[in-house]
């Protein structure tokens, strides 16, 4: 019997991509496709819902408060896959990403944006340099090596609701990292292709975003080390 997959995109403002996004999703392979409205003012909601998602409002901002609306909306999945509404990642490869927890071989999977050399250099420098420090710490205070924090990820619903995610804003993907691995849960990285996305990112676009993404990481990181 095929696993349910659901689908998780935090969206905020991102009418000119979600509709990308959603049809080059392998619609014949999910069993739910949820966009969380993160208090956009375009017409992301509207155009999401246009090509076939069900859309859920999530008012207050904060890419963690939108995931975990996501999360509070799940209809019974096997697995859920987090994935961003820019039209960086590329859907199709959900397919390859929630394979090896299909197959009982993992609990966890993290698209990494940092293996093939085109999708690390679509990454702007400040995006590269922040996920190498971070996983460096994440290497010398919980001793597993990641590559990435990417967004594109996949978790067994179970496992997911095991670690119990808490962070509402930029602390969201090295904190489900982190809690994998005190968890014990059983870790894949899979290489993912990765391309400039539509439109300026809302972090790593921005010198305030970037400082403020950069400066949450690290704190959770030492949140974690220290609890």
């Amino acid at each position: 019997m095929s696993s349910r997959i659901s689908i998780i995109i935090p969206a905020f403002n991102e009418e000119s991509s979600i509709g990308l996004v959603l049809d080059a999703l392998p619609q014949d392979k999910i069993h739910e496709i949820i966009v969380v409205n993160n208090n956009s003012t375009d017409d992301t909601a509207r155009v999401a819902s246009a090509h076939g998602a069900r859309v859920v409002e999530e008012p207050q901002k904060g890419y963690g408060s939108a995931c975990l609306k996501g999360i509070d909306e799940l209809n019974a999945p096997d697995i859920v896959v987090f994935l961003d509404g820019d039209f960086s990642d590329f859907p199709e490869e959900i397919v390859e990403l929630v394979s090896p927890i299909e197959k009982g071989d993992a609990d966890f999977v993290l698209g990494s944006r940092m293996i093939l050399p085109e999708s690390r250099r679509a990454l702007l420098p400040q995006a590269r340099y922040g996920n190498r420090l971070a996983v460096f710490l994440i290497k010398l205070f919980f001793n597993y090596s990641f590559t990435d924090l990417g967004p594109f990820r996949a978790i067994r619903y179970s496992s997911l609701m095991a670690i119990g995610m808490q962070d509402i804003d930029f602390g969201w993907t090295v904190e489900m990292q982190i809690k994998a691995v005190k968890n014990g849960l059983r870790i894949q990285e899979l290489p993912v292709k990765y391309r400039e996305r539509i439109g300026v990112s809302k972090i790593t676009g921005t010198v305030s975003g970037t400082f403020k993404a950069g400066t949450k990481i690290i704190y959770t990181i030492f949140k974690y080390l220290l609890t």
